[in-house]
């Protein structure tokens, strides 16, 4: 996850000041759209690399996809829902990830209610 945060705040200065040219180069001072550009770029980047191959630069790394619980590959509307559960299942104090100790698939709880899971990928 620390490899994905980094690239997207990368993404998100990017386009933090894709912004400025409509702002005369000032901040934006509307905190509700701040807000949802955020939220919209961050799901862009991780909706793009979960339906095209299933894996983030991170996942990469580590050797891990994503994939819908029937293994077929995940849709954008799964990677909404799986972003969407990710926000607060991650921002409660990691309580999403801490539940994957007690979920007999071993699910974080995004992927329980999402219906995606994480499996790893072979060496080549």
């Amino acid at each position: 996850m620390l490899y994905d945060a980094l690239l997207l705040l990368a993404l998100l200065m990017v386009a933090t000041f894709a912004l400025l040219p409509f702002t005369g180069g000032e901040a934006v001072r509307n905190q509700l759209f701040m807000q949802l550009w955020v939220l919209a770029v961050a799901f862009a980047f991780f909706g793009w690399f979960w339906t095209h191959g299933g894996q983030t630069l991170g996942m990469k790394a580590w050797r891990v996809r994503v994939e819908r619980r029937d293994g077929a590959p995940v849709r954008w509307r799964d990677a909404l829902n799986r972003f969407l559960f990710a926000i607060p299942s991650l921002g409660l104090g990691g309580f999403g990830l801490w539940w994957m100790l007690f979920d007999r698939e071993r699910l974080a709880l995004h992927d329980r209610l999402s219906g995606t899971k994480l499996v790893v990928v072979p060496k080549a």
